[in-house]
Formats: C-alpha cells, sequence, structure tokens
C-alpha cells in the first residue's frame, strides 16, 4: 500500500518544482521591468490594442469588455486615491496638508504605479484569452453598457476631484523636482579689469 502513495508524490515533485522555477524566472524577469515604466505602458498600450483589435474583429464579447472597463475604472480609483483617506480614516500618521503652512508630506498612493500596470496588464491578458471562449460571447446591445459606462466613469471621476480639490492634493508628480542652487548675480559674474 505505501508503493501507491509514494508513487504519486514522486511524480508530482518535478511538476511542482518545474512551476516554483517557472514562477521565480517569472518573477525575476517582472522585477528587472521596475524601473522602465515607459516601456511597460507601451506595451500595455500594445496589448490593450490587440484586444480591441480582438473585439472588434469578431463582433462581440461586449460583456467581458464591460467588465474589463469596470474593472480598469476600480483600478484607476485605487492609483488616484491617497493611502490615507482623511474622509474615512482618521489617523496617527501622516496626513494630507490641508493650508500651506503645513508640513510638505509626501503623496502616497493606495495602489502603487507597478501594481497598478501589473494590475492592468493582467486583467488585459486575462479579457484575452476570454475571447476564445464562445461561452464569454453573451449577445447584449453594446451602445447602453458604453453610455452606462461614461456614466459611471464621469460621476466617480467627478466624486475624486472633488475628494483631491477638497483635500489638496496632486496625485502626478510631473519629473523630478531639482535644486537649481544659488544663481551667479550680474555683478559678481562680470569680469574684472586688470
Amino acid at each position: 500500500m505505501e508503493g501507491v502513495g509514494g508513487g504519486s508524490a514522486s511524480a508530482a515533485a518535478p511538476v511542482n518544482q518545474g512551476v516554483q522555477d517557472f514562477m521565480r524566472l517569472f518573477q525575476y524577469y517582472l522585477d528587472k521591468t521596475t524601473p522602465h515604466a515607459t516601456y511597460r505602458w507601451i506595451g500595455t498600450l500594445v496589448l490593450a490594442l490587440l484586444y480591441a483589435l480582438r473585439v472588434y474583429y469578431v463582433q462581440g464579447f461586449y460583456i467581458v469588455s464591460y467588465g474589463l472597463g469596470i474593472y480598469l475604472l476600480n483600478l484607476l480609483i485605487g492609483f488616484l486615491s491617497p493611502l490615507v483617506d482623511p474622509e474615512l480614516e482618521p489617523s496617527d500618521g501622516p496626513l494630507l496638508p490641508t493650508k500651506g503652512s503645513d508640513e510638505f508630506k509626501p503623496f502616497i498612493r493606495r495602489l502603487p504605479e507597478f501594481k497598478f500596470w501589473y494590475s492592468f496588464t493582467k486583467a488585459f491578458c486575462i479579457a484575452f484569452v476570454m475571447t476564445f471562449f464562445s461561452v464569454f460571447d453573451v449577445p447584449v446591445f453594446w451602445p447602453i453598457l458604453l453610455c452606462y459606462w461614461i456614466v459611471l466613469f464621469v460621476l466617480t471621476m467627478r466624486r475624486q476631484i472633488a475628494h483631491m480639490v477638497k483635500y489638496k492634493y496632486v496625485p502626478f508628480n510631473i519629473g523630478k523636482q531639482k535644486y537649481g542652487g544659488k544663481k551667479p548675480s550680474a555683478s559678481s559674474s562680470g569680469s574684472r579689469a586688470e
């Protein structure tokens, strides 16, 4: 009786090892992409374009696209929101400054950029794979879904922008701030007469 259980365990060990090796290699390459945000997003946009072409070509899978849109909207809200929302969670830790005299505290996102990108890309991959299975092609009148998603997007973004204005934070930093140092004055930069 021991030989029966031992044979299946020994057969599963190489499979588990192969899965672990693949996951380790995947994580290695995923970690290498971390500093290359522009190239990551370009790749994701290419994937999104492939998905859009696939949906256009087969003229279906509008429910999958609608679900993808709702999920991406949820990710965007997490990306634009601060880690600690002053309306919901009074905290002893750092809060967003509310007046000009408050100490500067950097904006910390609820969903960091890398996790946002990874979830965004993974969602497009899953939706793309779903377009190859006819069980997900539910017949719907897609203009209604599109109108509903646009209304949902506008209402959600209006609420998010009102929150940003109320608590005076901007979730984007355009470029890295640089210290210019002291500029030489005109009197000190002139040449001396000899």
